[in-house]
């Protein structure tokens, strides 16, 4: 806009206004800083009149004649967004073209400004920084004070109350001709002084005499004014009557107040303040990080100790964690990020075990209780009466959640009944000092860890650490019991709901048996019964940890230490089995497992170990033990009460003839068992045989219904099986339905479905620590990038994924895989290198007796040969192909004699045999009922247009 007589003098906009001769940007009526090359971005914005102006536009305007990359621009685009905070949609970016201003603009003359209203008055600070993440809190207490006259903001100390209170302040300025005012009343030592504190922060000059609160309000009659009652946590009683005296007195005055308790007066709103965002467990890299407000604030404060911070992924990752062990707390992130200067971040995080003598060093002008977190816990444990400081210090033995039953049971006194604990801890709860989840049929309670901390100092120092550390142990031992009693009947929504929340507690009470002063009676008894949660939350590494540490403390002799001492060995077999693999040590815990069990005549424990090992064996595959061990296992059922173990070695039997080849048989073993496993599947059974019986019985079904033809059946098969694993919620038989998935969509040519299955097998194989299934997850995607064409990376990554699977000893489909591998080495013209690796494929299948697949390694090293163009290829490929097309026949492995046929009528077509190739084909396609749209089929129907 031009300058002088004839440009506007303020331009509104909503709650904003811009004055173009002055440069100036307002908001609410008060200036706001904004940089030149920002106020020229916005001004190029308002008088394109909601026209968008491309990216180029706008650097041409604000920088013209100079070549400027297109990130100065967006810099400036958040410096405005930033400004406007919740009115940040004011800048609209508009894919593909650029950007738009939305406001409703309206032009104000020279005389309209100079009659407008002056600001209301105050005595607001004005604020010397941004208010970082708190955009959702704004809105929502702005529309909480706009609906009712008194609102109080509650949360813990250096939660940010004040300075949310005061930016809310800020914002409703406009609205209240009289003003807003701050009372501040943190310094107050004496309640009497509420009332004369507050009438000095309104100005108000009195007649000697006593102050009351109800002459306080008197005095601003009908007057519209906004009371801010800062920290009123110490004076509660005397800043409630304050508030209900002005909500009674003044109709004109809203009372807005912070607190770390409600104030408890009719007609109050009560707005609880929670901690900053912070990131996503498990998400440590990347701009999600960066966005995090907790992450955003410490950053800013970190920029401001020294402009030369930065952050790199290493770094950003180790800020989100200390933001997270902070609770996200904005006091003591900003204590936090002073810090790094002086330590770094990685030293910063190293010594937050010592947090209270760290984050010292606040602001000076600052209240005292806000310049260390010490001071801050100090001062509400000093307003606490004695028996809530008990009940606070004694809950610091909790590492997690707290129930009312858990509460009661370990933070009582012996001759104190549990309700008296419940009355304590719900006046914590209203006093922000414990967090309560109540939106269950149970409430949650727990400590954020700066509480814990300085509550577990007091404990410390009460001298009552230890046997309340000793009652807390007990107790997990008995809760956790009686979780394996309820396993069979409850939900396992339910089941988790109730016991899963108590994962960290029971971390800290084995923490404790273990230490010198604990007992490890105790320890391998809670190790024992803690077996099925780690299981149900596919813990493996952490269960094979706290196994091995059960086992050095299981003391040696009795009978019911020998019962121990086989649940840990089953335990510690199939920990092993899925974080390290079919390695030795997993063997010999099945081993020692099955040994004790038969000494003992523990049938439960047989079958268990028995299973386990016949994993090992079948894992590898080597057929003919893992043939003997399922029999076993059927012979051992047949002495259990559990009709159902015998339909398990059924399944056994069915997957070692599905490796051996046999797949009609195969499919009547797992047919059989799928048929007759009772309904509702009891979810023991799941820790005793590892994977969901069910599920695993499917995912078997699925592969053996492609290889007999029926692909549509498959496929549906495979999917409906990833759902009920999911719906079952165990994240081992989620894996085991993946991988079933991805191969079979993979044999199918669904590449769409593969790569969902694989990226959701290699995600979910990642975070739970499954070795086996992440280099299972490695292999389908090496094999999906072959069949997109990507040859030279799909032969790398599956060469990676197979030696990842050769070295867990988990190479169940590793012959197959290596098949794949020598295919694609073929097609990348390393035929040498693909004839050495078919041939060690077909080496294996030989010597394991996993005939499965035989008939597609015979057809691959058919391929290759040819690819050798030597003068003898030709018939020497056409004696694999028919090996491996009767093979198939033989097995019934109709999808494979498919192949085999493809490749002969092929190459007979090449020599000249067109009436022979296609009669050949005919004959195999003809038997297909199902699956015309799959890959192979595709191919085969291509080829047979060609023949005729």
């Amino acid at each position: 806009m031009r300058e002088g007589s004839d440009a506007p003098s303020r331009i509104e906009f909503g709650r904003f206004a811009v004055v173009p001769l002055r440069r100036e940007l307002l908001a609410d009526g008060r200036p706001v800083e904004l940089g030149g090359r920002a106020f020229e971005v916005l001004m190029a914005l308002i008088e394109a009149r909601g026209t968008v102006l491309s990216k180029d536009d706008l650097i041409g305007r604000v920088w013209p004649g100079r070549v400027v990359e297109e990130n100065n621009l967006q810099v400036q685009i958040a410096t405005l967004r930033k400004v406007f905070a919740r009115d940040r949609g004011l800048v609209r970016t508009v894919a593909g073209r650029g950007y738009q201003f939305t406001g409703e603009v309206h032009i104000a003359t020279a005389a309209a400004t100079s009659a407008a209203p002056l600001t209301p008055p105050t005595n607001l600070p004005q604020s010397t920084s941004d208010l970082i993440g708190r955009d959702a809190q704004l809105g929502a207490v702005d529309d909480l004070v706009r609906a009712h006259r008194l609102v109080t903001l509650v949360g813990p100390g250096g939660i940010g109350k004040t300075r949310l209170s005061l930016e809310i302040g800020r914002q409703l300025l406009p609205r209240f001709a009289h003003g807003v005012w701050v009372a501040e009343l943190g310094p107050l030592s004496d309640p009497d002084l509420v009332p004369v504190t507050v009438a000095t922060a309104l100005g108000l000059t009195l007649a000697s005499g006593t102050l009351s609160p109800g002459r306080v309000a008197a005095a601003l009659a009908s007057n519209q004014v906004l009371l801010v009652l800062d920290n009123c946590e110490h004076v509660i009683e005397a800043a409630a009557r304050m508030a209900e005296a002005f909500l009674r007195t003044s109709p004109g005055a809203c009372v807005l107040a912070t607190s770390r308790e409600p104030l408890r007066v009719p007609g109050e709103y009560v707005h609880r303040v929670p901690p900053l965002e912070l990131p996503e467990e498990g998400l440590e890299q990347g701009e999600e990080v960066l966005r995090a407000a907790a992450v955003e604030l410490f950053v800013a404060r970190a920029r401001a100790a020294d402009p030369h911070f930065s952050l790199d992924l290493h770094a950003a990752a180790i800020v989100a964690a200390i933001c997270r062990r902070l609770d996200g707390i904005p006091l003591a992130i900003e204590l936090a990020a002073a810090r790094t200067p002086a330590l770094g971040v990685g030293a910063l995080a190293a010594r937050l075990d010592d947090r209270f003598r760290l984050l010292t060093g606040g602001v000076r002008t600052a209240l005292p209780r806000h310049q260390t977190l010490r001071a801050t816990l100090d001062w509400s444990y000093e307003l606490l009466p004695e028996s809530e400081r008990v009940v606070l210090r004694r809950l610091a033995v909790f590492a997690g959640d707290i129930t009312l039953e858990s509460a009661g049971a370990i933070a009582g006194d012996a001759g104190s009944v549990a309700s008296d604990v419940v009355d304590r801890l719900g006046n914590l709860v209203t006093k922000s000092l414990v967090t309560a989840d109540v939106g269950h049929p149970v409430a949650h309670y727990r400590l954020l860890d700066t509480t814990r901390a300085y509550a577990l100092e007091k404990l410390t120092e009460s001298g009552e650490l230890e046997p309340l550390a000793r009652r807390h142990a007990e107790y997990h031992l008995a809760l956790l019991e009686r979780a394996g009693a309820e396993w069979d009947t409850r939900p396992t929504a339910e089941w988790l709901a109730a016991y899963g929340r108590q994962l960290d507690n029971v971390r800290a009470a084995l923490d404790w048996a273990s230490s010198p002063r604990g007992d490890r009676t105790t320890g391998v008894a809670l190790t024992v019964a803690a077996v099925p949660l780690w299981i149900q939350l596919s813990l493996m590494d952490e269960c094979h940890e706290r196994v091995e540490t059960a086992l050095a403390n299981l003391a040696p002799g009795s009978t019911s230490s020998e019962q121990r001492r086989v649940q840990l060995f089953a335990a510690l077999g199939l920990s092993l089995l899925y974080t390290k693999g079919n390695v030795p040590e997993t063997v010999a815990a099945w081993t020692s497992a099955l040994e004790l069990a038969e000494r003992l005549d523990d049938t439960e424990y047989q079958l268990r170990a028995l299973f386990g090992l016949w994993t090992c064996r079948v894992s590898i595959p080597e057929c003919q033990a893992a043939q003997a061990l399922a029999e076993k296992f059927l012979n051992v059922a047949r002495r259990h009460a559990d009709p159902i173990n015998l339909l398990i070695g059924d399944r056994m039997i069915g997957v070692v003839l599905h490796y051996q080849g046999d797949q009609t048989n195969a499919r009547h073993h797992i047919e059989g068992m799928l048929s007759r496993y009772v309904s509702p599947v009891y979810r023991s059974r799941t820790i005793r045989f590892q994977i969901d019986q069910q599920v695993a019985g499917r995912a078997f079904l699925a592969r053996i219904l492609w290889l007999q033809g029926f692909a549509d059946q498959a496929l549906r098969c495979a999917q409906s099986n990833v759902e009920e694993a999911r719906a079952i919620d165990h994240p081992l038989s989620l894996c085991y339905a993946l991988e079933a998935a991805s191969a079979v969509a993979l044999f199918a040519g669904d590449l769409t479905t593969a790569e969902d299955s694989v990226a959701t097998l290699l995600k979910d194989a990642e975070r739970h620590g499954f070795g086996a299934w992440h280099a299972w997850g490695g292999c389908f995607r090496g094999v999906l990038h072959i069949k997109r064409g990507e040859v030279i990376v799909g032969t790398r990554l599956l060469g990676t994924a197979l030696d990842e699977l050769r070295n867990a000893r988990f190479a169940a489909r590793y012959t197959q895989f290596l098949g794949a591998l020598a295919e694609a080495l073929g097609r990348a013209g390393q035929t040498a290198d693909g004839l050495a690796a078919i041939d060690e494929a077909l080496a294996r299948s030989e010597r394991n007796e996993e005939r499965w697949c035989i008939a597609e390694l015979l057809r691959i090293k058919g391929e290759l040969v040819l690819l050798e163009r030597a003068p003898s290829a030709p018939a020497a490929a056409e004696g694999y192909f028919q090996q491996g097309l009767d093979g198939a026949r033989r097995q019934g492995a109709l999808s494979w004699e498919l192949r085999c046929a493809t490749s002969l009528a092929r190459l007979w077509q090449d020599g000249g045999q067109t009436d022979s190739a296609r009669k050949l084909l005919e004959r195999v396609y003809g038997r297909f009922s199902e699956g015309f749209g799959t890959a192979d089929l595709v191919t085969a129907a291509t080829l047979l247009s060609a023949l005729k």
